[in-house]
């Protein structure tokens, strides 16, 4: 028997752990998590912008047509091809048909209309609400943009209701427009065009790069064409930048812009060429609703931009008439309402071409001379303007302008150095400061007119410094050598009416003019003595040359309800006192006053007998042979048949009584009772005030005013 060997007995070995589990590192699995969510977008978006570019996005019209709808609350229809993907970045657009619908208050059915439109939108600058286009196809387009009187328009869209927004056009950098036609209508700015843009009148044969336009309106009742061009040339390099011009036309009033646009529909911050012609410069302003004075006829030229909602016009430079201007202006709309602001000046102004601004024809002025300004009213010559003014137009604008002028040709006072600051703020206009160099002296004034009130009230501060009378009055006979006197004055009125005529001929105030000491000189003495036989006496002993001296005189009228009554008048010169009585009327230009002169020596050849002023101020007369001085006269003729011929100048005897004047109440422009003589007491030759204003033919006036005018400031 064969017995096996047992196997041998194996030691038992040690189990083996199993592997260990490796943790995960939460950062690593969020990143990979985080490129997988990554990765699924990109390919969705890849996904969708490969169909909507094999599709062309055709699939979106209903959506696109809902979506649009309901966000404009406007009905959006495609009656044709539409089209909607991205061209890598860039959204391109393409419908055939569009049709935006109006609300229902407005005239036409549709806001837009388009045959075929066609445009690449640029994406990244649309997200940050940047609208800008690299270009644009538009053939067969209708654009209703209107307003209406409840300040909505077409073009906001949502609430119907809602007060409408600017409108803001996208930037454009090239377009390509044809047929296509745009109305606008803002019956706030009474402004209404039609507009056709593109190539109407060449048909299919295209004008590379050029988009023209051709268009009718009136602006204001006022009818006007115009045509013009948006110019595209392909080697533009700087994006949108498009050449621009415009020709238009209202009667005969003509404006030529030409230029560069940032973009083919952008005029912020444009850099064009203005001009401007025609024969009177109220007709342009009139389509801003501006009231403007008449010119003659006028040429600017100035460049032109928008820029944060202003328009300006800078480098302003022409002409008006026979007078130079220069300057900038600027338009804008705060809070809907218009406000223009100019800083204007001029080197050379002709008298002609002031005489609109307060009321005068200027065509007529330059026709006729200084007789075109005087009108028979009534019968009487009338020499103050009664153009009215424009209320219902300065109620719709608000304005700033300063306008100085170097010098101006004027034949009988030399001006020069004007310097005007005009305001007007909701109707409240003001000319202050309203100054200027004449004759040497200094001409400064503030007028404020209200028409903010039925009747529109004017407020007048005139003053005039020291003002030598040899150059003021050198084209009145004075001669320059021998006059060494000055003179000053204020001018204080507050009238109603809207023309000048009617707010002096209401007026109350005071007027006083100052001589202080000095020497006067005229070739007509016996008008600046009133004494004809000391006149006659000069003239027959050759002493003519001899200036008269004047140690001070006022010339002061109280004035009230348009009649100015002599308060006083009082010269007091070497020889003579002189006095007048009397006035003059504002209501109808009407001058009736005496004047005397006492002489303070005795003269045999006194003849002081009062010197009538009469007539009207466009045709004043002078009466020297006064009956006075005839009754004079023939009392000598008498004497002189009776007795002998030395009798015969007894008639002409002055004592020579007069009193020489207390010149301090002259000099600070007092009232008649503050009159003094050189001793001291009241004179009785210059009349009441009550006295004064009945011969001036107001005798319901009271006697009682401010006595002083600050004349002495």
């Amino acid at each position: 028997m064969v017995v096996e060997p047992h196997p041998p007995i194996e030691a038992p070995r040690a189990e083996t752990p199993p592997p260990a589990r490796r943790r995960r590192d939460p950062a690593n699995w969020t990143l990979a998590a985080g490129f997988a969510v990554v990765a699924t977008i990109v390919g969705l978006i890849v996904l969708a912008w490969f169909i909507l570019f094999v599709t062309k996005g055709r699939f979106l019209k209903p959506s696109f047509e809902s979506i649009a709808s309901r966000m404009t609350e406007r009905e959006v229809k495609v009656a044709g091809d539409f089209q909607f993907y991205f061209d890598i970045i860039d959204a391109r657009f393409v419908a055939d048909g569009l049709t935006i619908s109006n609300p229902k208050w407005a005239a036409r059915p549709n806001f837009f209309e388009a045959r075929h439109i066609a445009t690449r939108i640029k994406t990244i600058p649309t997200l940050f609400g940047n609208r800008r286009a690299e270009w644009l196809v538009l053939d067969g387009g209708k654009v209703d943009a209107e307003w209406d009187r409840q300040k909505r328009n077409t073009w906001t869209f949502g609430d119907p209701n809602k007060k409408g927004e600017p409108f803001q056009w996208p930037v454009i950098g090239r377009a390509d427009v044809t047929n296509t036609e745009v109305r606008y209508v803002d019956p706030q700015m009474f402004l209404r065009t039609d507009i056709k843009v593109g190539d109407i009148a060449s048909g299919d044969r295209r004008i590379q790069g050029k988009v023209p336009f051709t268009g009718t309106g009136t602006l204001r009742g006022k009818p006007f064409t115009m045509d013009g061009a948006l110019l595209s040339p392909n080697s533009t390099l700087t994006f949108g930048r498009t050449n621009f011009e415009m020709h238009a036309r209202s009667g005969p009033t003509y404006l030529d812009v030409d230029g560069v646009l940032p973009a083919a529909t952008q005029i912020e911050g444009s850099d064009l060429n203005l001009k401007v012609r025609g024969p009177n410069i109220r007709l342009l302003f009139d389509f801003l609703g501006v009231a403007a004075p008449d010119t003659r006829a006028y040429r600017f030229t100035s460049k032109l931009t928008k820029a944060g909602g202003e328009w300006r016009f800078t480098r302003i430079n022409g002409r008006y008439g026979a007078s130079d201007l220069h300057g900038r202006m600027t338009i804008s709309l705060p809070n809907d309402r218009l406000l223009l602001r100019a800083d204007l000046n001029s080197n050379l102004v002709d008298i002609i071409d002031v005489g609109p601004f307060i009321g005068y024809d200027p065509q007529a002025l330059a026709a006729q001379g200084a007789q075109a300004a005087v009108a028979q009213t009534g019968g009487t010559p009338r020499i103050l303007p009664d153009a009215p003014l424009r209320i219902e137009s300065i109620r719709t604008y608000d304005a700033h302008i300063v306008y100085k002028v170097k010098d101006f040709r004027n034949p009988k006072f030399p001006i020069s150095n004007v310097d005007l600051t005009f305001d007007l703020n909701k109707s409240l206009m003001t000319l202050s400061p309203f100054s200027f160099d004449i004759a040497g002296g200094h001409l400064a004034s503030d007028i404020t007119i209200d028409a903010r009130v039925p009747s529109v009230i004017t407020d007048y501060d005139i003053r005039l410094s020291p003002t030598p009378m040899s150059k003021l009055f050198a084209g009145f006979g004075v001669q320059q050598a021998g006059t060494t006197g000055t003179l000053k004055a204020r001018i204080k009125l507050k009238g109603t009416g809207n023309t000048l005529r009617d707010s002096l001929a209401t007026s109350d105030g005071r007027i006083a003019i100052i001589l202080p000491k000095g020497t006067f000189w005229t070739q007509y003495v016996q008008l600046a003595e009133f004494d004809l036989g000391l006149f006659v006496q000069k003239l027959i002993q050759d002493k003519l040359k001899k200036p008269i001296e004047i140690n001070c005189g006022l010339l002061g009228f109280t004035v009230r309800n348009g009649v100015a009554a002599a308060d006083p008048i009082l010269i007091d010169t070497d020889k003579n006192v002189m006095t007048a009585k009397g006035g003059f009327s504002f209501k109808d230009e009407s001058l009736d006053m005496s004047f005397r002169a006492d002489a303070k020596k005795f003269s045999l050849f006194s003849g002081q007998s009062p010197v009538g002023i009469k007539g009207y101020f466009a045709q004043p007369g002078i009466n020297i042979i006064s009956p006075q001085l005839l009754t004079r006269a023939g009392a000598g003729v008498a004497l002189g048949v009776v007795a002998s011929p030395l009798a015969a100048v007894l008639a002409f005897v002055d004592v020579g009584d007069a009193k020489s004047a207390a010149c301090g109440p002259i000099l600070a422009g007092a009232q008649a009772s503050a009159m003094r003589t050189k001793s001291g007491k009241p004179r009785k030759d210059v009349g009441k005030v009550r006295e004064n204003r009945q011969q001036a033919g107001d005798r319901k006036q009271p006697a009682s005013i401010d006595d002083k005018l600050g004349l002495k400031k």
